[in-house]
């Protein structure tokens, strides 16, 4: 498969046994408490119950599966370093992670846990970026980049593949958006197994990079993208990403910050589970109420990570 060229099913037929093992194949339940409020089936697909916590294992092991070079780089604001540095332990390689200044401290920490350097550098994904292609180049590491690269959003996909499965009759699934990998595999393989169900796509309204660029008909960069949401702030998705998601994705919804940390809330309080502000984000268009009689009855959340801080956690429960 070229470098530029989006996987199909067979690549992510092909992720799924690479990543067997490591990555689980996740729950997905219905939430009794949430349907009855919202008046339809919700169901979450929960990979915050990976053994990192987050859905980014499943690209960034089968990225490393394959990557030949003894060293790896990654730029992230958390949850792909993880994965890499998680993976890269896996497969003996020495691994680079290049953080924004003030990283989620639980995040880094994890990062170092897996025995990775970790770089703190700028406030944008941009600059970061920019500084590990210099670093890649100058070690010949490899660089493994978030979302743009088919072997990521193949292994990104699996999570499709197994809500296909779990969940065939769904009339939907909302998953968040960051640079777009993770809706990208979702909406390949959903299209491919089970045609019937519509993928929407969630991201926060001061990092709106995919609405703009739906609109504008090509890539746009949003400047100074920011959010409680830390994994869905890449100024603008990937070519690639953009090109499955303009294929495949039925719609994206925007959402504040004071929407994501009342879905966070709901889904604490309600469903007993310990999302990250990104991972709570697929809730926040229905509690609001924003334009969502188009997501059918049977409504599948994708619950993409847990890794909230505990300082935001404890605000969040004391303030019950």
């Amino acid at each position: 498969m070229e470098k530029h060229e989006l996987p199909g099913i067979a690549e992510i037929e092909a992720a799924r046994k690479r990543i067997e093992g490591v990555a689980v194949r996740t729950p997905l339940v219905e939430s009794p408490a949430l349907s009855r409020r919202l008046g339809r089936e919700v169901y979450l697909k929960l990979e915050c119950f990976q053994p990192i916590r987050v859905f980014k294992i499943r690209g960034a092991y089968n990225k490393l599966s394959q990557v030949k070079a003894e060293s790896v780089v990654a730029v992230s604001s958390g949850n792909h370093g993880m994965a890499v540095a998680f993976s890269a332990r896996a497969f003996g390689k020495k691994c680079t992670v290049f953080l924004p200044e003030n990283p989620v401290k639980e995040k880094a920490d994890a990062i170092a846990e897996y025995g990775a350097e970790v770089v703190k550098f700028g406030k944008f994904h941009n600059e970061r970026e920019e500084k590990a292609r210099q670093e890649a180049e100058r070690t010949g590491a490899a660089l493994i980049h978030p979302f743009n690269d088919p072997d990521v959003i193949a292994g990104q996909g699996t999570c499709g593949l197994e809500i296909s499965e779990q969940l065939p009759e769904a009339d939907s699934i909302v998953v968040p958006v960051g640079g777009g990998g993770l809706i990208s595999g979702i909406s390949i393989a959903v299209r491919a197994k089970s045609p019937r169900t519509k993928v929407f796509g969630v991201e926060p309204a001061t990092a709106a990079k995919l609405t703009a660029a739906l609109k504008a008909g090509k890539l746009v960069s949003v400047e100074n993208p920011h959010s409680i949401a830390d994994g869905l702030m890449p100024p603008s998705v990937g070519d690639l990403t953009f090109k499955a998601i303009s294929e495949n994705v039925s719609g994206v919804f925007t959402v504040s910050d004071e929407e994501i940390l009342d879905a966070m809330k709901s889904l604490i309080r309600e469903a007993r589970i310990f999302p990250e502000p990104s991972g709570a984000a697929s809730l926040a268009p229905l509690l609001a109420a924003r334009d969502v009689e188009r997501l059918g009855k049977k409504v599948v959340l994708v619950i993409s990570g847990g890794n909230v801080s505990q300082k935001l956690l404890a605000q969040i429960l004391s303030a019950q």
